[in-house]
């Protein structure tokens, strides 16, 4: 729990498990806790109450510990805008103890790791916002982090900077590190992680895979657009073993909705029962519940990535 200056608890009751080697994606809109839950995890913040660890460390007694097994990149990252990359990088290397020889040597690799080799000697105040967060991405694995914290590490990030962060994240995650995300983006976290969990006044309120969260709020939808009005009917009759069939809907005569578990398994059987019954169709779409769904169904309220994912990029 953290409890601050006039009762206001930021974190509650959070009973939260990530399990080693795993990509956890921690979901909730602004003012839940994500924030003050990262920085006790990262030794930035003491619990008022309750217990943490980091690696098998307790972030409170064993401190120094805790930071030499887990690498942050946080949203507000202190960097000198008048060092160079390669500068920052070897300066991060000396404070985590490395010689002079082995941080240049893991400076000039993780340049290299990040697409950063032709932009390491130069300012960091010229680079764009990708660039920096990819430089951020490099200062947190100058040690080789056992645990690495990202905290909404795409934000404001170009579609293509955005998948060239989550292709190193990929990387990292094979490399057997564990990775504690948090984001704005649902589609980021449905790409990345393995369990998800979602917070809100600071509790958590839902946890999972993405696909098990998806199903607690719905089954996929398949829509068959047949070929006419005439024949929706029919179809109806034909498609009642294979889901549960929607009433008929006045705004759209030639659709026909069946829920189903089996999503897109369910095309083929339901193409073959209208052929049996001798039902013309134009289309077949299938319509998934989204992490959106489950978001707003738990917080009440929408995710506020979730507006900029379905903006044209």
């Amino acid at each position: 729990m953290r409890e601050f200056k006039g009762g206001i608890r930021a974190v509650d009751g959070l009973d939260l498990e990530v399990q080693e080697g795993e990509i956890y994606g921690f979901l909730g809109p602004n003012g839940a806790g994500k924030t003050t839950v990262v920085r006790i995890l990262t030794t930035l913040l003491r619990p008022t109450a309750g217990h943490a660890s980091v690696a098998g460390h307790d972030v409170v007694h064993d401190g120094d510990a805790v930071r030499r097994a887990i690498g942050v990149a946080l949203q507000e990252a202190a960097i000198d805008p008048l060092m160079t990359g390669r500068e920052l990088l070897r300066m991060q290397g000396a404070l985590h103890g490395l010689r002079a020889a082995e941080a240049k040597r893991r400076a000039a690799e993780l340049l290299d790791r990040v697409g950063l080799t032709e932009a390491g000697d130069r300012r960091v105040g010229g680079y764009s916002g990708g660039m920096r967060r990819r430089l951020d991405l490099a200062l947190a694995l100058v040690h080789r982090p056992q645990v690495l914290f990202l905290d909404e590490p795409t934000t404001g990030l170009d579609p293509t900077s955005r998948v060239a962060l989550w292709r190193e994240v990929r990387a990292l995650h094979a490399e057997g590190t564990t990775v504690f995300l948090t984001t704005q983006y649902l589609e980021e976290a449905e790409q990345l992680a393995g369990r998800v969990g979602i917070i809100a006044r600071g509790s958590l309120v839902a946890e999972g895979t993405p696909e098990s969260l998806k199903a607690r709020v719905g089954q996929p939808t398949v829509h068959v657009e047949v070929a006419d009005p005439e024949s929706a009917e029919r179809a109806r009759e034909a498609l009642a073993d294979l889901g549960a069939v929607e009433p008929p809907n006045p705004a759209a005569p030639a659709r026909v909705a069946v829920r189903t578990a089996a999503g897109k398994a369910a095309i083929a059987p339901i193409i073959r029962a209208l052929d049996e019954h001798e039902v013309a169709v134009e289309s077949v779409e299938v319509e998934t519940p989204t992490l959106d769904d489950v978001f707003m169904a738990v917080t009440g309220s929408h995710l506020e990535g979730a507006a900029a994912e379905e903006a044209p990029a």
